[in-house]
């Protein structure tokens, strides 16, 4: 079977993957001469921890052990399962950490609470003032700047994999069949366009109703910290973000104690991971009306800050990088991925939202199912 991939973000790339791994020849066209877009642009989580149940969660701890195996054959993915640590301050957040506990698929997540002696034992960086911490043993990372070439260097010694990079797949012909803007015809058994955020365009011709939505993230990159993050960290603003603590514990939380003003207007939370090369990444917000603003606003990276440093109980590190991201997301949030067939061969898959690093392994496998690849 010939497979025709277009987009070679995460999404695309393990779409590519497990093709070549049921041993069928891909074409993989990027409009880009690589990647550049959210799948570079994020923290390169494996974040289980906060994912809704059922078939959220399935994805999630499925593409858990995915990403685990496809580390060890591709060290250079810089797969760690360093898990994650959310501090937690007075009654109301400590709460709605123990009533994740309750949760029915607790230990699937791998939750525990520790106290914070016992967290800062896990994580010796975290000297700051909590009270608690809730640790989800099944989250990872992985080096998001880096991970496609990695993925695709591997895919290159399979000698059953193309990547054509700096085409724009302009319109969808016949059957199987896509035409860049270089005027060729690429032609297989199945397309599967894997666009992100890319949703003009053709994919707007294809669907002009997609279900889906663009969301505008800022993020920062440090210095290295001078000594090991040894877990990711979350702060107690995630439980108001992610949907696995929804609880009567979190309503309680939202009506007795609001989030810090810039938290609120910028729809924020405190995800932070150290790189290989030991600066942190540091984020996000959630930016949903368009058009976006075209510039980054400084407020919420002094408060990412603030909390950074009230965890660390030290100064930040020299700022590096400071950018923004776009990524799609379903407008249905319940929904893990938007998977439709919009001609006869061809297939949509996108809107993963703040998913895509975590899932995209097992995204494409159901798809690759689907199919009958």
């Amino acid at each position: 079977m010939r497979v025709i991939v277009v987009g070679a973000g995460v999404v695309g790339t393990m779409h590519a993957w497990h093709a070549v791994e049921r041993g069928h020849e891909v074409v993989q066209i990027e409009r880009e001469s690589e990647a550049r877009g959210a799948s570079l642009r994020n923290f390169g989580q494996i974040w289980v921890s906060g994912r809704a149940g059922g078939e959220e969660l399935d994805t999630a701890l499925r593409a858990r052990e995915l990403w685990e195996g496809i580390g060890e054959r591709v060290p250079e993915l810089g797969f760690r399962p360093c898990g994650s640590l959310t501090p937690v301050r007075g009654d109301l957040e400590l709460a709605v950490a123990e009533a994740a506990l309750a949760r029915e698929d607790a230990a699937a997540r791998g939750y525990k609470l520790l106290t914070a002696d016992e967290a800062r034992a896990l994580n010796p960086a975290l000297r700051g003032d909590f009270a608690a911490a809730l640790w989800c043993e099944r989250d990872a990372a992985v080096e998001p700047r880096t991970a496609q070439l990695a993925l695709k260097n591997e895919l290159l010694k399979s000698g059953r994999y193309t990547f054509l990079g700096g085409r724009e797949v302009r319109e969808v012909i016949g059957q199987n069949s896509v035409r860049d803007d270089h005027g060729d015809v690429h032609t297989g058994d199945a397309v599967v366009l894997c666009t992100g955020a890319w949703l003009g365009g053709l994919v707007r011709e294809l669907v002009p109703d997609l279900p889906v939505r663009r969301v505008r993230l800022q993020m920062m990159q440090t210095e290295p910290l001078g000594e090991p993050l040894t877990t990711s960290v979350a702060d107690a603003d995630s439980f108001r973000y992610y949907p696995a603590y929804a609880s009567e514990a979190l309503d309680a939380l939202n009506a007795g104690q609001a989030q810090d003003p810039t938290a609120a207007a910028h729809k924020m939370q405190l995800l932070m991971v150290q790189r290989k090369d030991g600066g942190l990444t540091i984020g996000d917000t959630h930016e949903y009306e368009h058009p976006f603003a075209f510039d980054v606003t400084e407020e919420p990276y002094e408060h990412l800050t603030r909390v950074v440093e009230s965890f660390l109980g030290r100064p930040l590190p020299k700022i590096r990088h400071r950018w923004a991201g776009v990524y799609a997301q379903c407008t249905d949030t319940s929904r893990v991925v938007h998977r439709q067939q919009v001609r006869d061969g061809v297939w949509l898959v996108t809107g993963p939202g703040g998913r895509g690093m975590t899932c995209s392994p097992a995204i494409a496998e159901r798809t690759a199912n689907e199919l009958g690849w």
